[in-house]
């Protein structure tokens, strides 16, 4: 699969910071509203939509409001569906200068939805199969068809709204399909963050963004342009396959709705992680920025459980294995040590007799006479006696119960006790078996074989410092640190990354130093 890779993009801290500063001041005055006021810029800047799931006063159209006023220059237009709403409230009237004069029907459209840069639409459930049929080819495609012209409306942000999800019977799917971040609000939660909120007097619908902090529309195209040129890598590409995969082993497995996720919105989902990473400063996305994709797969707000489990785990136990070749390695590894054993090593089996466990945990004694109860002793009761101290041992009968207590020791003989009974001492066999036996004698390899071996080991070798240097990054391992200061994702997230990292690392490493231990038997034998 072919990536793009970026040009260098000079300004990349200042991006960042200016981003930073501008959240900062966005999220001025408002209350466990951070998230979505970010994710909601995000949108904006990568020309993607937003939908605001909640309850009313909880902020919806605070959020679009506040989002209004990032941009310098702008128009917005905001808008209240109702059943009765029609496409003029939304779309602008007709011209009736240009019905009169000129039989054209076309739109006044500057001060509504086509004229405007960010646009709220709340209750967008409301709205009437012909104002979602225009929605659709101006949310997708950026053009509103007015009249007989096709027009670029100058939206960058869609900010939606319900308290309520679309209607299964109402035909608001290819809608629905077209919004690509879902965001669930609720009250605030924390006690004193509420408290702050119902006591302060702040206007919260006061512009809170210096002028020189907004961002002006030359800005924003350049960013815009810049964005595409993001490189999505390997392990991103793969881990976002396998997600896809689980996804539909869910559904296959899912006895209920399942997650109904379409092609576009996975190549909507990748320009957004490329806006991610270019608005945090980086030339390319990462693992971090893959979270993102949470806020975008989910139909039904109770699957953003099963959603987060899905991409935690993928992050976590496969983020970076599964863009390295570590089968592949681990077979060669395999199979290296394999042939050097085999080439350097003779194995000579031989017979030997040893003692015949009973059920792995009991020795028999060969009892010529019946002078006391019990036939069977402990294996590890046996080990443990010596032939000059005597100990009181265990003896077990047929059923492995114990009916007796004698003291004994090993005796002179090989596979033999001497057991101590009514002041004599007698000596019994233990029943014994033929053991096969394998001893492995070290030989010289050929020096043709050292030779093959000496290219394999620097090809195999190669191949590992190559997965290592991937794996560190074209910065040298700074990337890891960024991990820690993503704009858009809780950064508690950082360690799931970093522990597939690790593992990856302390996996090559450990094939390399099982590398260096095949090659050093064969050197040390040739």
């Amino acid at each position: 699969m072919e990536v793009t890779k970026a040009k260098e993009i000079k300004s990349a801290p200042e991006v960042k910071q200016e981003v930073i500063s501008l959240i900062n001041y966005l999220c001025s005055g408002l209350h466990e509203r951070e998230e979505v006021v970010k994710l909601s810029l995000l949108a904006a800047i990568a020309g993607e939509s937003i939908f605001l799931l909640g309850p009313p006063g909880v902020g919806k159209s605070l959020i679009a409001r506040r989002l209004k006023n990032a941009f310098a220059g702008g128009k917005s237009f905001e808008y209240l569906m109702t059943k009765f709403s029609t496409p003029d409230e939304v779309f602008g009237p007709v011209s009736i200068k240009k019905l009169k004069d000129e039989d054209l029907f076309e739109r006044k459209t500057d001060n509504y939805l086509p004229g405007a840069q960010v646009v709220f639409l709340d209750e967008i459930w409301k709205s009437s199969s012909a104002i979602q049929n225009a929605l659709l080819t101006v949310v997708n495609e950026k053009v509103y068809r007015n009249g007989e012209q096709e027009v670029k409306v100058a939206m960058n942000a869609l900010i939606t709204a319900s308290n309520e999800l679309p209607p299964n019977a109402e035909g608001f799917g290819p809608l629905w399909d077209r919004l690509l971040i879902r965001y669930e609000l609720d009250n605030i939660k924390d006690a004193q963050r509420f408290f702050e909120m119902i006591t302060s007097t702040e206007d919260v619908y006061e512009d809170p963004v210096p002028s020189e902090h907004k961002l002006n529309l030359a800005t924003l195209k350049e960013w815009q342009m810049l964005i595409p040129q993001v490189e999505v890598p390997v392990e991103v590409l793969h881990s976002l396959q396998m997600i896809r995969k689980r996804i539909d082993q869910w559904n296959a497995a899912n006895d209920g709705e399942a997650l109904l996720i379409h092609d576009r919105r996975w190549k909507k989902i990748i320009h957004l992680l490329r806006t991610s990473a270019f608005l945090n400063g980086r030339s390319r996305v990462d693992l971090m920025d893959a979270f993102l994709m949470l806020h975008c797969l989910w139909n039904q707000p109770h699957q953003q459980l099963k959603l987060r489990e899905i991409i935690a785990s993928t992050i976590r136990d496969h983020g970076y294995s599964i863009a390295l070749p570590m089968a592949d390695l681990q077979r060669e590894v395999k199979s290296f040590e394999q042939e050097v054993r085999e080439e350097t090593t003779v194995v000579r089996k031989s017979t030997v007799k040893g003692l015949k466990p009973i059920k792995d945990e009991y020795y028999e004694l060969k009892k010529i006479d019946s002078q006391f109860e019990g036939k069977y002793i402990k294996v590890n009761h046996f080990n443990k006696l010596s032939k000059s101290e005597v100990e009181v041992v265990n003896f077990y009968d047929e059923n492995y119960s114990l009916v007796n207590r004698l003291n004994a020791k090993k005796s002179a003989d090989e596979f033999a006790i001497t057991v101590t009974y009514n002041s004599q001492e007698t000596s019994y066999p233990l029943e014994t078996q033929e053991i096969e036996k394998e001893e492995r004698i070290q030989r010289k390899p050929h020096e043709l074989m050292v030779h093959h071996w000496n290219e394999r080991y620097a090809a195999i070798v190669d191949e590992m410092h190559a997965a290592q240097e991937k794996l560190r990054g074209d910065d040298d391992g700074k990337w890891l640190e960024d991990l820690q200061t993503n704009i858009f994702i809780d950064t508690r997230l950082a360690p799931l990354v970093k522990a597939n990292h690790e593992e990856v690392s302390a996996q090559l490493k450990g094939l390399l130093l099982r590398m260096e231990k095949a090659r050093f038997q064969y050197e040390e034998q040739a």
